[in-house]
């Protein structure tokens, strides 16, 4: 069932119209409440193959994050923070206090921020980034950088923006460039030293956007987490082990 939802919701001092949010919302509430978050780029379908299992014995919510899929981008730049404030107030709005938060790469960010501020019963994580990658500035974003301070050099860095950047930037519009930005260097150690809750940690060993070892230092640094690692297998390893991934779930959630 789809449904279309209008509200509005304040984040800081501002107040934003965030209309047009595409989402669904199914099962049965007999457990509580399961919200499945997509990664960057994508949208419900990538997400929903994990909620149909569930829909027996738990509400299942997973919506179009702002920005993609059918619903509208934000009206200016975000971070992890402002889709943190904007999923609580969608989730206030449909009566849901204490969700089960499965989160996967960007996703998976929203769920550390979310569990660290608001009521959370548990949290799954699915080769979820959370602090910024560490790596030498290339001549790439030197040469960049030099172009965006020199007058006559500005309109060549559109040209390199478009030719050096990544996938997710070039095809982001203006707006989600920014927030794309501040999404990546953004560090929620603390925030997710903070959460209280049972946390899972599904990664492949093989993640290239996501290396193992980030996920064995959130484990390390997570008060209640657990590791399981799909060995062989990168950064959508949750799909390409789909059947093992639900039975895991299922044990997690039980």
């Amino acid at each position: 069932m789809k449904i279309w939802y209008n509200f509005l919701t304040e984040i800081g001092k501002c107040c934003m119209n965030l209309k047009d949010i595409n989402y669904v919302d199914y099962g049965k509430n007999i457990k509580g409440t399961i919200v499945l978050l997509h990664g960057w780029g994508q949208n419900i379908q990538m997400m929903d193959m994990l909620g149909h299992p569930f829909e027996s014995e738990f509400r299942i919510i997973i919506l179009d994050l702002p920005g993609f899929g059918e619903s509208k981008e934000p009206s200016s730049f975000w971070g992890v923070t402002e889709y943190t404030t904007f999923l609580h107030d969608f989730l206030t709005k449909l009566k849901v206090s204490n969700p089960v938060l499965i989160g996967h790469s960007f996703g998976g960010r929203i769920a550390i921020n979310y569990a660290s501020r608001f009521k959370t019963e548990k949290v799954v994580l699915l080769s979820a980034p959370f602090r910024p990658k560490k790596k030498k500035i290339s001549l790439k974003v030197r040469i960049y950088k030099l172009a965006k301070k020199i007058k006559f050099l500005k309109p060549f860095t559109n040209y390199l923006r478009n030719k050096w950047g990544s996938t997710d930037y070039k095809n982001a519009s203006e707006i989600m460039r920014g927030s794309l930005v501040k999404i990546v260097n953004e560090d929620l150690t603390e925030n997710a030293k903070k959460i209280e809750v049972p946390v899972l940690l599904i990664y492949g060993t093989l993640d290239k956007d996501v290396p193992l070892k980030e996920a064995i230092y959130l484990e390390t640094i997570l008060k209640d987490g657990g590791l399981v690692k799909y060995n062989g297998f990168g950064h959508y390893a949750y799909l390409e082990n789909l059947n093992q991934t639900i039975n895991i779930l299922k044990n997690f959630l039980s």
